[in-house]
């Protein structure tokens, strides 16, 4: 089994410009992410890109040597390279995993793969707290995880969220004032998996929390892509081939 090569895109713009947000995240919350993923015996590299230097970090060779792409975004989506999406949208389909997290949802990369303009949803700031339900038990993101966590305080999302019906439903959250929200979510694009992730304001620590960095660590894995290596034994005179080999991740 093959080390995981991991990219992680922040706006890394709130850390720069708001000294609360950069006390919680003084080295950006991509460093946080990558921070949360770089004990995992399976990591490989870690690449980081920020708005700043993200059309040539985010270059065709870096992205056709990732096997799973980070996805952070808020206030700048429209600030976003046009051809650094289509370049992320194809290796998708090629089989390239995509982690989105929280505001991603509003993305130029998540709306284009899902066939959505806004994602749109109802939102509020009022420091709720957030009960994560586990929906989709023995599922590989949420190994580990307890039947429900806590999440102190968040930016509160609720339906109805503008996307497509999921492939699964992993992850359904409440919060303090009532609303219910679709917070872990699957899709398919092409060959590539699609992991939508909703904790993760970036005014609280979130980032820092076990329960969220093993979803982190867990959604790594899979959506990684798949290698099949298969060897063939062609045998001798008219005997069947055989399949020696086997699928690994």
């Amino acid at each position: 089994m093959g080390k995981i090569n991991v990219a992680i895109y922040n706006e890394y713009y709130h850390e720069r410009h708001d000294e609360k947000i950069g006390a919680i995240y003084p080295k950006g919350m991509h460093q946080a992410i990558a921070d949360a993923l770089s004990d995992d015996p399976a990591i490989g590299n870690i690449v980081l890109a920020t708005l700043d230097d993200h059309t040539t970090v985010l270059s065709q060779e870096c992205l056709d040597n990732t096997d799973v792409l980070y996805w952070w975004g808020h206030m700048k989506h429209r600030e976003v390279d046009d051809e650094v999406v289509k370049r992320v949208c194809l290796r998708v389909n090629q089989g390239m995993g995509l982690v989105v997290l929280h505001s991603g949802h509003a993305s130029k990369v998540f709306s284009s793969l899902l066939g959505t303009q806004t994602g749109r949803l109802r939102w509020r700031e009022s420091d709720d707290k957030c009960l994560v339900w586990v929906v989709s038990q023995g599922h590989p993101i949420v190994e580990g995880l307890p039947p429900c966590f806590e999440v102190p305080a968040d930016e509160t999302y609720g339906e109805q969220f503008g996307i497509p019906e999921p492939d699964e439903l992993i992850f359904i959250s409440w919060f303090e004032g009532g609303e219910v929200f679709r917070s872990g979510c699957t899709f398919k694009r092409g060959a590539g998996k699609i992991f939508y992730f909703q904790n993760g304001h970036e005014t609280y620590p979130i980032y820092y929390q076990d329960e969220v960095k093993l979803i982190l660590k867990n959604a790594m894995h899979w959506a990684r892509p798949y290698q099949k290596k298969i060897v063939y034994d062609l045998g001798g005179g008219n005997a069947p081939p055989k399949v020696s080999g086997r699928v690994e991740r």
